[in-house]
């Protein structure tokens, strides 16, 4: 099977136009580096699919001289393809020719989809693309990937042969774009729009940080205030509705005994309680689907929205001085602002950063100091009952540690940090459609990937309590979690299970009563101490077994003496 390449520059559109050929589902975001790792799909050209190419989405570049690890996952895409679908961002004409030609170069047959052609015209930028397609002397097709306009013909006019051009240098690559910038783009004046002066106060200090602040408030807010609303209103009733019938298993399997345990869990006061029984069938299905997925609606919506809006690179560029002090720069605000809905995506995303050095701080930085949305629903949970100020001090104990550690491993691995290199995009009107088609497919994925690892982690919970082997592994650990952190002992199971799944570990500390302080020591020890697995096993794919076991210390370390410290402060 044939094999098609969408190539071209960050943020033109790539992922839009693979899911119009392809039909396959992927995140469409507002800002460079949204594909970190190349996708595959196939497109085809008839109903049987007896025609059929395999289309690969590409990691976007500005030249072929890659300077980050997803860049050059591009580069070496090259030497599979048969046909490239050069995606051209026709708002920045000029830049995005540079590619194009370094691509007609390599001598393969190639197609330019000249993409977001319906900007253009809010813009005042006239194209004159049969023109374009004469100077080439390659097929341009205008299109715009949201919408689908243009595909039809893109798919059509697949070329068979390459067209021969001799190599330039770099000089003469601008020589001859300019001459066709020049030839083909006329620029007209239009006044700025409501959202290009948006822009503008969003990215400047002193008005940029309170615009920030006013953001992030707000959307914390209406996460949690969404997320109650909808367990006081939709998930409690609806487990109203399923409580007798778990009642009726109950009463068939006596009330009591292995089965029981494990299904149903421990009744108490003689009644199953959701968060308590820790049994399959209620905590385990209670935990993810009422007191976590309802936080989890609201931040994929509000996270998608300040993607697709394209208000993330401006938040990069406003931190982008603060993040030098940690050894980063401002893009990895994009993996750690991820890592909130989930650590995973959140350490897949550290490949846009440039060195190593910068993709093992990121990540040991996100691992430690990021929860994710379903241990922060679980969080509110444990600590909300305190108010306002329990939660405060738990994320704010997290942001400093963040600051803090990030100072000193810069310090610790020295290292050069390369400056922001990131293209501000236009704020955009989301494209409702696909803002809620992401929304869903995030979604869906925790359902599928979190129910049944919350329903497994239960079960090893009993299997382990009935084996005795958490009484066993909590007396070897009581000096440490009693002593140095001043917690309970019933408390070491929940730290035990935080290996698995860490809002199954914080659900477990629930029925334990824990005081404010001990809450608070809790929530943030789990929060830092290790990785869950999944993001555990995606760490040790990035970081390699070496940089794995260094984060891994530092994660302890740092977990046992800010756990102390609170201990001791508190």
């Amino acid at each position: 099977m044939k094999k098609i390449l969408l190539m071209g520059n960050p943020n033109v559109g790539k992922s839009a136009i693979f899911a119009r050929l392809t039909g396959t589902k992927v995140m469409v975001s507002n800002y460079p580096g949204t594909t970190v790792e190349f996708k595959k799909g196939v497109m085809c050209l008839d109903g049987d699919c007896t025609t059929a190419f395999e289309v690969i989405d590409v990691p976007g570049v500005y030249s072929l001289e890659p300077i980050s690890k997803a860049e050059e996952v591009a580069v070496d895409m090259l030497a599979e393809g048969d046909v490239i679908i050069n995606v051209v961002d026709a708002t920045n004409l000029e830049r995005n020719l540079y590619l194009t030609l370094q691509l007609m170069e390599r001598e393969i047959p190639m197609i330019i989809a000249l993409n977001l052609w319906d900007e253009t015209k809010h813009k005042g930028v006239e194209i004159d693309h049969e023109k374009l397609a004469e100077l080439l002397g390659i097929k341009v097709v205008p299109t715009v990937g949201v919408s689908g306009e243009g595909i039809k013909e893109l798919v059509s006019s697949l070329p068979d042969t390459a067209v021969k051009i001799k190599p330039l240098t770099d000089e003469e690559r601008w020589v001859k774009i300019g001459k066709i910038i020049r030839e083909t783009q006329k620029v007209t004046h239009h006044h700025h729009t409501f959202l290009e002066r948006l822009g503008d106060l969003s990215v400047n200090p002193l008005t940029g940080i309170p615009f920030a602040a006013i953001v992030l408030a707000f959307t914390f807010g209406m996460i949690r205030l969404i997320g109650e609303g909808l367990i006081t209103y939709a998930f409690d009733p609806l487990f109203e509705l399923y409580t007798p019938f778990v009642y009726l298993i109950s009463q068939y399997l006596g009330q009591g005994g292995f089965l029981h345990d494990i299904l149903i869990g421990t009744l108490i006061d003689g009644r199953i309680n959701y968060v308590e029984s820790m049994g399959l069938i209620t905590t385990g299905l209670y935990v993810p689907i009422a007191m976590v997925l309802p936080y989890i609606i609201p931040f994929y919506f509000f996270l998608s929205l300040l993607e697709d809006s394209g208000y993330l690179p401006r938040l990069a560029v406003l931190i982008d001085n603060v993040m030098h002090k940690m050894g980063l720069h401002g893009l990895a605000i994009v993996p750690l602002f991820l890592g909130l809905g989930c650590n995973v995506p959140g350490a897949l995303a550290t490949r846009v950063l440039e060195t190593k050095r910068q993709r093992f701080i990121a990540t040991t930085l996100m691992a430690i100091c990021v929860p994710c949305a379903a241990q922060s629903a679980m969080i509110f949970g444990l600590v909300g009952r305190y108010g306002i100020t329990g939660i405060g001090i738990v994320f704010l104990t997290l942001l400093v540690t963040m600051f803090i550690l990030g100072f000193l491993l810069k310090t610790i691995f020295p290292g050069v940090s390369p400056e922001i290199f990131l293209e501000i995009p236009p704020y955009r009107i989301p494209y409702w459609s696909g803002l809620f088609k992401k929304v869903w497919m995030r979604i869906r994925a925790f359902i599928i990937e979190a129910v049944p690892m919350v329903l497994f982690g239960v079960l090893i919970v009993n299997i382990l309590y009935i084996l005795g082997i958490i009484v066993f592994i909590g007396n070897l650990m009581s000096p440490i979690v009693t002593g140095i952190l001043g917690l309970p002992e019933a408390a070491i199971g929940a730290l035990i299970i935080g290996f698995l799944r860490k809002d199954v570990a914080v659900g477990m500390l629930l029925p334990l009563n824990l005081t404010m302080s001990e809450s608070i020591i809790a929530s943030v020890v789990l929060a830092m101490y290790f990785p869950c697995i999944a993001t555990f096993i995606i760490m040790l794919k990035e970081l390699g077994p070496l940089d794995m076991l260094k984060s891994t210390l530092i994660m302890i370390f740092s977990a046992l003496f800010v756990g102390g410290l609170l201990n001791l402060l508190l």
